[in-house]
């Protein structure tokens, strides 16, 4: 597959492996829809990469307004080639400390608005018999781990949700793309919400020294373009966590009983 005159509409685009892709794509000829709650961010990244893609501000924890408004906007955008659903939410918590609103926020981020967004978009690729839906999940979709119980079950979902949507579009000519990065260097630490739901504002280890996120967003691409159905991107234990509690699972749960950062 080529990018060159292909509609893209990224969510999460303002920043981290959104922004990274829509430079990537945007330099590859793909005109794009930018989506993020950050307005003026979007335009700002819009103006570096010529003024001519589309902005589309958006709240993923309202999926219903999204799916109320969306329509109309769409019908102004007109043709969509490939969804990437990439925005969402972190966690960085304990269970035993978390209020239960943190469990509410992240699924309306990171499941329901993610599901309401594929739906507003979906029935015009099945019209037209061809499109293509990424959805940005995580190695935390794979493996669970400390301090993650709220954001790897939202990821988990996600992959469950792309594995049946694979299966009941696969008659439409429209593929399905789960992508589940490991660390990747971007602001998803400081951005995770504590037992209050509150940004934690502080970094993490793990992710400082993680994948260089223009890296993660090539190979991303690059799955695209293939059009793979599942791929895992990152690098060290990150990227070898799934296939470790695959063959190792006593293993894998013994050393995440261990660890203690979050």
């Amino acid at each position: 597959m080529h990018f060159r005159h292909k509609t893209v509409w990224i969510t999460g685009a303002s920043s981290g492996i959104g922004k990274a892709l829509a430079e990537q794509l945007a330099g590859k000829g793909a005109r794009l829809i930018l989506s993020a709650r950050n307005e003026a961010a979007l335009n700002e990244l819009n103006t570096e990469l010529g003024g001519k893609h589309c902005v589309v501000p958006l709240d993923l924890a309202r999926p219903e307004h999204l799916l109320e408004h969306l329509p109309n906007t769409l019908d102004r955008i007109g043709k969509v080639d490939i969804l990437i659903n990439n925005a969402g939410l972190s966690q960085r918590s304990l269970f035993l400390e978390n209020e239960f609103s943190v469990y509410r926020q992240l699924m309306e981020v990171n499941y329901f608005g993610l599901i309401a967004l594929t739906k507003v978009v979906l029935p015009q690729m099945v019209n037209r018999g061809s499109g293509m839906v990424v959805s940005i999940s995580s190695v935390a979709g794979k493996v669970g781990s400390k301090f993650r119980t709220g954001y790897s079950g939202s990821k988990y979902a996600v992959v469950g949700f792309m594995d049946c949507l694979r299966a009941e579009v696969a008659a439409h000519n429209i593929h399905c793309l789960t992508i589940c990065p490991g660390s990747i260097k971007t602001a998803i630490a400081h951005n995770s919400l504590d037992p209050k739901g509150h940004a934690q504002n502080k970094p993490e280890q793990s992710i400082e020294n993680g994948m260089d996120v223009n890296k993660a967003a090539a190979k991303m691409l690059k799955a695209i373009a293939a059009k793979k159905d599942e791929v895992v991107i990152g690098e060290g234990i990150s990227g070898l966590a799934p296939t470790i509690k695959r063959f190792f699972p006593r293993l894998f749960n013994r050393l995440t009983a261990r660890m203690n950062y979050r």
